[in-house]
């Protein structure tokens, strides 16, 4: 089904299309006129519109003090933007193949200047592969328009990602559109490279967010977590206290420490 909004800008590539909409409420970023790559909302431009990129953000409960974040693919730039306005000092990596898209997301999407963005236009498997930057938390999701990319179900690209964390970092992952025999193949992989030092939860949209850790899942009391949850909330303006009682309801016995079960 097509895209329903006025296309108000469009360009090509290379590598395709690349279509701008815009609806009453929303611009839309769309390399198809059929698929959202991207959506933002005209009164909250440095909002997440999308669910499943709120949950991802869940991975900060987990880094003491967050001061390097990677994301792999920029899109139109939300959860850079998301990144760059609750968290000034911030440094954000941003991995972008089509220097167009990197265009379109500074003309359109209110994609800012500063000097704590650091835009790459690489293949976000050969910028991990080389990188000697380290992140305390990389944001993967990268699909194509059959699914999950084939790339990130690789041993070598995952122990790329776990090489560029630091010792506290964690990878996240968003897992959605993929058949039940690559996730397997992936859940697998990320046991191998992780040893295992892995939570997840589902969301509402159908996508499964996976954090797996550099090293040991780091244990936290209950109220702790809720109380940086309820931080995270104030200053992300996202609901992060439902993410945390997600993973209480979850994976309690792998985070919280044993005396508060």
């Amino acid at each position: 089904m097509d895209i329903k909004g006025t296309c108000i800008a469009s360009t090509a590539d290379e590598h395709g299309q690349i279509h701008v909409y815009q609806t009453r409420n929303s611009r839309i970023l769309s390399f198809d006129g059929k698929i959202y790559q991207s959506c933002m909302k005209l009164n909250n431009v440095n909002g997440l519109h999308l669910a499943y990129t709120r949950a991802m953000m869940a991975g900060l409960f987990f880094i003491p003090s967050v001061k390097t974040a990677t994301i792999m693919g920029l899109g139109a730039g939300s959860m850079v933007k998301k990144l760059l306005s609750s968290f000034p000092a911030l440094n954000v990596h941003a991995i972008e193949y089509r220097a167009a898209v990197v265009n379109t997301a500074k003309e359109h999407f209110h994609l800012p200047a500063s000097d704590h963005l650091f835009i790459h236009i690489d293949d976000a498997v050969n910028h991990i592969k080389n990188t000697d930057i380290k992140s305390d938390i990389i944001f993967s999701d990268l699909f194509n328009p059959e699914g999950m990319e084939p790339r990130q179900v690789q041993s070598s690209y995952l122990r790329d990602c776990k090489n560029a964390l630091t010792e506290q970092g964690v990878l996240v992952l968003n897992i959605c559109n993929t058949s039940f025999q690559l996730r397997e193949v992936l859940d697998q992989l990320l046991i191998q490279e992780f040893n295992n030092q892995l939570l997840r939860f589902d969301v509402d949209d159908g996508n499964t967010i996976i954090f797996a850790f550099k090293n040991d899942i780091p244990l936290i009391e209950r109220e702790a977590l809720l109380t940086k949850a309820q931080a995270l909330q104030e200053k992300m303006n996202i609901p992060m206290q439902q993410y945390a009682e997600l993973l209480l309801r979850t994976q309690g016995n792998r985070i919280i420490k044993s005396k508060d079960l």
